[in-house]
């Protein structure tokens, strides 16, 4: 592991910008780790390309980021025929909504029985191809076939009622309404609204503000804080001031620890205690999420306090999934795509700060 290092923050970004390029498969899709691990995070995710791409995007790197999007589109027109069916009749299983893990050359869905139902994922596609076109003036939409089948996704979440629609969330676990699901898709929503060609109804909107409403600050009912709920700062920026301070304050206080932030209290994911309780595994990328939280909202000394921390996760090998806790031994997903993209954003935006105040 570096010690506070004493390289650039330039050099951290080119450093792990490599490391992340190197998850890319010729597809465009990224893998969620080291394609070589044996833990099935060669694979690629919805959630985590959409992550992956942020870093690509502060950077300019636009043909990074069209040829992953470009990807995730064929991904969803090869899987059409099961979005049709979704519109025409609410999934009533599992296997029947849009699954939000597939192989990365193949596209094929995987179909095992785990936490497939994860309506955060479509929520966050629609976002960013909403702020990729109106914002960044790029062209993800090259065709007919494209605005069809985004279209499409806007009437499959209206068809599983998202805004009460129990899922298994960003951590692909339980199924309940997760407050960091309504929030995406919501995000989402509003965000390819702004495109003339995609037609939004209004009661989906009005909605999922009032079930986000309902939820906030809760993640769940069974679950007071989560540091899923980052997402609903950023980067949806859903949330009004007096919640987003909320959340921040809850999950600083609760689940904040050295090397990272716990997922939620009694997470048994690579839980210390053989009993899975009380010794949560810390998840490097909190500390980045903070730190661009409070970048964003221009409190410079917490965001350096915690991109420093951040800093002093890093192995050799790049940025891991986690730690065990009170430990420093990370787990065997190393690098994690993810967490490497928002390393590189965290790098970024205080890199910026810092020429801009020079």
């Amino acid at each position: 592991m570096y010690e506070k290092p004493k390289l650039t923050y330039s050099t951290l970004i080119k450093q792990h910008l490599d490391i992340l390029k190197n998850l890319q498969y010729k597809s465009g899709l990224f893998a969620a780790s080291s394609k070589e691990v044996d833990t099935g995070y060669d694979k690629s995710w919805l959630r985590d390309n959409f992550y992956e791409c942020l870093a690509f995007e502060v950077i300019g790197d636009w043909d990074t980021v069209e040829k992953t999007y470009t990807a995730i589109l064929k991904i969803f027109l090869k899987h059409e025929y099961k979005i049709d069916h979704a519109i025409k009749k609410k999934p009533q299983h599992k296997h029947e909504y849009i699954h939000a893990r597939f192989h990365p050359e193949t596209f094929d869905e995987f179909w095992e029985d785990w936490g497939n139902k994860q309506n955060d994922s479509i929520g966050a596609i629609l976002f960013n191809i909403g702020r990729l076109v109106r914002h960044h003036k790029r062209k993800v939409l090259k065709n007919a076939d494209h605005i069809r089948i985004i279209n499409k996704l806007v009437m499959y979440l209206d068809s599983i009622e998202y805004w009460c629609d129990e899922d298994s969330g960003m951590w692909e676990e339980d199924e309940e309404v997760h407050a960091s699901s309504v929030g995406a898709c919501l995000a989402g929503l509003k965000k390819i609204n702004t495109l003339p060609e995609i037609k939004v109804p209004q009661h989906m909107i009005d909605n999922g503000t009032q079930a986000l409403k309902d939820l906030l600050p809760r993640e769940s009912n069974r679950k007071f804080v989560d540091l899923a709920l980052l997402s609903l700062i950023f980067p949806y920026d859903i949330v009004t001031k007096r919640q987003r301070d909320e959340i921040l304050k809850n999950v600083e206080y609760l689940l904040l620890r050295k090397r990272g932030v716990v997922r939620y209290k009694n997470d048994h994911y690579y839980n210390k205690n053989p009993d899975g309780y009380s010794e949560e595994a810390e998840w490097c990328f909190g500390l980045s999420w903070l730190a661009i939280i409070y970048q964003r909202m221009g409190n410079l000394k917490k965001a350096e306090f915690f991109l420093e921390k951040m800093i002093g996760t890093v192995t050799q090998r790049g940025v891991p999934e986690l730690y065990f806790s009170n430990t420093k031994i990370p787990n065997q997903n190393v690098p994690l795509g993810w967490a490497e993209s928002l390393f590189i954003v965290a790098l970024y935006y205080m890199n910026e700060k810092i020429i801009v105040k020079n």
